[in-house]
C-alpha cells in the first residue's frame, strides 16, 4: 500500500459545551466586580440590552419568569433555549409573523405600563455641570505613588554628586530591587559597564547614605548595620551582633551570642529586641499598594432568633430587553433579514439576563445551607466551625458538586463574625473523643491559642499539643500539629525559646 497523504470521512461522539452553557457557567463562577466587567461587555456586542434602574429590576424580572421560554435549570444541567437557530417558519400575513413574534407582541401587552410609568419618574441620565466638574476634580486629585527608584534619582539631583557621576548613579538605582537591594556585585556591574569598580564604589556610597536608610545593601547583615551606622551606633552591641554573629542571630542562639560578646543573656536579649525594630526591607515603603478590596456576595444578619440571608444585588447590573427593538420586532414591513437578526439578539439577551438571575439564585440557595449547618459558627465563632462538603450543600440544593465549587470560588460572605471567603466553609473534619465531628480550621485555632499562650521561657513542643488536644477529646498526630504550626507561622520550640 502506497504511503502518502488522504483524506477520509468518519463519525465520532464528544462531549461540547454549547457556547450559552459556558457563558453561563462563566457568569456563576465570576465574583461581582469581574461579573460587573462581563456584563458590561456583552452591553457593548449587544444592541438590544440596557441597563435599567435599579427600582425597575424586580419588575423586569417577574416578566422574565413569566415569560413563555423554557426555564433554564441550574449551570451545571442547563439546556439551550429552543430554537435558538431562530430557523422558525412564518405564518401567514393574516396572524402574527412567528411564534417569537406573537410571544413579543404578548411581551410588549404586558410592560406597556410600567414603561410609561417609569417614562414620567425617571431621572435624566446627564449630570449637571456642578456634578461634572467634581468628578473631574476628584481624578485630577488622584495621585500615583513614587517608587523607590524614582525617589533615589531625585536624592541623586539635590546631592553633591557631581554630574560626570549621575550616569553611575543611574545604572546602580536601575539595579536596586524593589526592596532596596543592590542585586549585583560592584564587580559584576564594572564588567559589564566598563566603569571602574573604584568609581562604582564611591557612588555606591553617597548612594547608601540616601533615604530611606539601608537602601543600597548588599544583604540583610549589610542593610541592618547602615542603619546602625545611620543613627551613631557602631561602637553598641546591636552593631556587633549584626557584624560578627548573623548567623547565630538567625538561628536566635541567644547563649552562643552571650558567650561570643562576653555579656549576658539579658543584655543580649535587649539587643535583640532593638534589632528587631530595624527595617529589613528598605524600600517596603515604596511598594505600591496591594491590598485586595473585596465585596461580599452574601449577607447574613441575625434577625431575632434565627439569621437572614440576603444576596448583594446591589451592584449587579440589571439588565432588559430595549423597548426600541421590542418594538421593531411588532412592525411587520421590516424585512425578514432584520427580524432574524434582532430575533437571534433578543434570544442571546434574555439567556444572559436569565443566566444572572440562575447565578444569584444559587448563590443564595448555598449560602442559605452554609448558615443553616454552620448556625454555631454564626453565633459563637471559629472554635464552632463544624466539617462541611461540597457534596453535602449539593445534594441539598439540588446541583452538582462542581457547580457548587464553581459558584463559591472566590465569593465572600459577610456574617456576624466577619467576612469570609464561601470556601472557608468548606473544611474536613477530625474526629473528636465524643464521636461529634470538629472542623480542622477549628483544631488549627485551638493550636494557635495553645502557642500563644505558652511559658516564653519553656515553649511546648508538638508532642506536649499533642497531649494537651487529647486531654481536650481530640486525637491528632504530631506530624499534623507540626504541619498546622507551619501554616500558623509559628517557628518549632527551639527558635520559640526566650532566654
Amino acid at each position: 500500500m502506497a504511503q502518502g497523504l488522504q483524506l477520509s470521512q468518519r463519525l465520532t461522539q464528544s462531549l461540547v459545551l454549547a457556547p450559552q452553557l459556558q457563558q453561563s457557567l462563566a457568569l456563576l463562577q465570576a465574583p461581582t466586580l469581574e461579573l460587573k466587567a462581563l456584563v458590561e461587555q456583552e452591553l457593548q456586542q449587544n444592541p438590544v440590552l440596557e441597563e435599567n434602574a435599579q427600582e425597575e429590576a424586580d419588575i423586569q424580572e417577574n416578566e422574565d419568569v413569566s415569560d413563555g421560554e423554557s426555564k433554564v435549570e441550574s449551570p451545571d444541567l442547563a439546556e439551550p433555549p429552543a430554537d435558538v437557530t431562530g430557523e422558525g417558519q412564518e405564518r401567514n400575513a393574516e396572524g402574527p409573523v412567528d411564534e417569537f413574534e406573537a410571544e413579543f407582541e404578548k411581551l410588549v401587552q404586558l410592560d406597556q405600563e410600567w414603561r410609561d410609568h417609569f417614562a414620567q419618574t425617571n431621572l435624566p441620565m446627564n449630570a449637571s455641570a456642578e456634578d461634572e466638574e467634581k468628578r473631574q476634580f476628584m481624578f485630577d486629585s488622584l495621585v500615583a505613588n513614587t517608587s523607590l527608584q524614582e525617589n533615589l534619582l531625585n536624592q541623586v539631583r539635590d546631592s553633591a554628586l557631581p554630574e560626570d557621576q549621575w550616569p553611575v548613579a543611574e545604572m546602580l538605582i536601575g539595579n536596586i530591587d524593589d526592596y532596596g537591594y543592590l542585586k549585583a556585585t560592584v564587580e559584576e556591574l564594572a564588567a559589564s559597564t566598563g566603569v571602574e569598580a573604584e568609581k562604582i564604589t564611591t557612588v555606591l556610597k553617597v548612594i547608601q547614605g540616601f533615604e530611606p536608610a539601608g537602601v543600597g545593601a548588599h544583604d540583610l547583615r549589610e542593610c541592618l548595620m547602615l542603619q546602625l551606622e545611620r543613627k551613631g551606633q557602631q561602637k553598641s552591641l546591636e552593631y556587633r551582633i549584626v557584624s560578627e554573629f548573623m548567623e547565630s542571630l538567625g538561628k536566635r542562639r541567644i547563649p552562643e551570642i552571650a558567650r561570643g560578646t562576653s555579656t549576658d543573656v539579658d543584655e543580649v536579649q535587649a539587643a535583640l529586641e532593638r534589632i528587631a525594630r530595624l527595617e529589613p526591607r528598605p524600600g517596603r515603603a515604596f511598594l505600591p499598594d496591594n491590598d485586595q478590596y473585596v465585596l461580599p456576595e452574601v449577607f447574613v444578619v441575625k434577625s431575632g432568633d434565627d439569621f437572614t440571608v440576603t444576596t448583594n444585588n446591589e451592584h449587579i447590573p440589571h439588565l432588559r430587553i430595549s423597548n426600541t427593538y421590542k418594538d421593531l420586532m411588532s412592525q411587520r414591513e421590516n424585512s425578514a433579514e432584520v427580524r432574524n437578526y434582532i430575533r437571534e439578539k433578543i434570544r442571546a439577551g434574555k439567556f444572559l439576563i436569565k443566566s444572572l438571575h440562575q447565578r444569584q439564585q444559587t448563590i443564595l440557595n448555598i449560602a442559605r445551607e452554609i448558615v443553616s449547618r454552620q448556625r454555631e459558627f454564626m453565633e459563637k465563632g471559629v472554635a464552632f466551625l463544624k466539617p462541611l462538603t461540597m457534596v453535602q450543600v449539593a445534594e441539598v440544593v439540588g446541583v452538582h458538586e462542581t457547580t457548587v465549587s464553581r459558584a463559591v470560588s472566590g465569593k465572600y460572605i459577610q456574617t456576624p463574625q466577619g467576612v469570609f471567603e464561601m470556601k472557608y466553609f468548606f473544611t474536613a473534619g477530625i474526629q473528636t473523643a465524643s464521636g461529634d465531628g470538629m472542623s480542622n480550621t477549628s483544631v488549627k485555632d485551638m493550636i494557635s491559642d495553645i502557642f500563644k499562650n505558652e511559658d516564653q521561657s519553656k515553649p511546648l513542643s508538638d508532642q506536649e499539643v499533642v497531649k494537651m488536644l487529647k486531654d481536650k477529646g481530640i486525637v491528632i498526630a504530631r506530624r499534623t500539629v507540626a504541619k498546622y504550626r507551619t501554616e500558623l507561622n509559628i517557628l518549632p520550640s527551639n527558635l520559640r525559646k526566650v532566654y
